[in-house]
């Protein structure tokens, strides 16, 4: 999760939004009780999403109501968690979506998503780990098994692209000692945005579908690691449980993919207090793809 906009009009517009989502998909807010311990509002990056627990068809549900231009709709991450229903499938753990309403009001189109509510809370209300997540052994492997599982899911949709890592890897790690390989040793379908907020404990789900799609092989992986190096003991038991992924030529090559995208993010202001370790990391790693190898 996010912190609410600072624009207090952009907050109310999505309060707004949420308020007609609920009439669409025939749900109300969920009234908050002394035990539920219920996050009542759930903002995305920069306000783009709000979502929340609601009271509908289905029972307890999670809608979740995403804002976009309205030249930018239909695009990946709009049809990203229909594709998701569609295509992934229950045997990775997520919540199932069970209605879609879109409107536009001037420029800004919207999309509604009623969803399960699903067990357990997520790991950490931040992207970024601040702390030791203290999951169980059981946790992992159903982790491992889900990732598993999900790489051999076979879609067109692309979460991260050839074109991009030629024109970003060589600029983002210039400070690395010779020339940044950037076509993948292999590639996968990876969920695309595998951080501590989009997972639940300790009944392991994995939120937010808009931008699943291929990727370098382990790259969720590397993700989820270079979320973590904030706090060591818990990137290191990433590294220990996700080692099929990361402990290969391909794991490398992907955790150098990610850095890249966390150190152009960062330039916008995102996440800089991992930008030293993420530059270290990248300097321990690269010698071992061949970076500042000769021939």
């Amino acid at each position: 999760m996010c912190s609410e906009p600072d624009d207090p009009a952009a907050v109310d517009r999505m309060r707004a939004a949420r308020t007609k989502a609920c009439a669409a998909v025939g749900a109300a807010l969920r009234p908050r009780t002394a035990d539920s311990g219920d996050v009542r509002e759930a903002w995305g990056w920069r306000g783009r999403t709000l979502g929340g627990p609601v009271l509908g068809p289905y029972g307890v549900g999670w809608l979740r109501v995403v804002r976009s231009p309205v030249e930018k709709a239909n695009g990946k991450l709009w049809t990203g968690p229909e594709e998701a229903e569609r295509l992934v499938g229950p045997q990775v753990p997520r919540p199932r979506l069970h209605l879609v309403r879109e409107w536009a009001e001037g420029r800004d189109a919207y999309r509604a998503e009623l969803y399960d509510h699903v067990e357990g809370r997520a790991v950490s209300p931040t992207p970024v780990l601040t702390g030791a997540p203290g999951l169980s052994a059981a946790w992992w492997s159903g982790l491992r098994t889900a990732l598993g599982r999900l790489s051999a899911v076979r879609t067109v949709r692309a979460a991260v692209r050839q074109a991009y890592l030629d024109r970003a890897m060589p600029k983002y790690l210039a400070f690395l000692p010779g020339p940044v390989p950037t076509v993948p040793p292999a590639w996968s379908t990876a969920h695309g945005d595998l951080h501590w907020a989009n997972l639940t404990g300790p009944q392991l789900a994995i939120l937010d579908w808009e931008g699943w799609g291929t990727a370098p092989a382990g790259y969720d992986a590397a993700l989820l690691h270079a979320y973590s190096l904030a706090v060591p003991e818990a990137a290191g038991r990433v590294r220990k449980e996700l080692s099929g992924a990361l402990a290969s030529d391909a794991g490398r090559f992907a955790e150098l993919v990610v850095i890249t995208e966390l150190l152009q993010s960062a330039e916008r202001g995102d996440n800089l207090e991992l930008v030293p370790a993420l530059r270290q990391q990248a300097g321990e790693i690269g010698h071992s793809i061949g970076v500042g190898r000769a021939g």
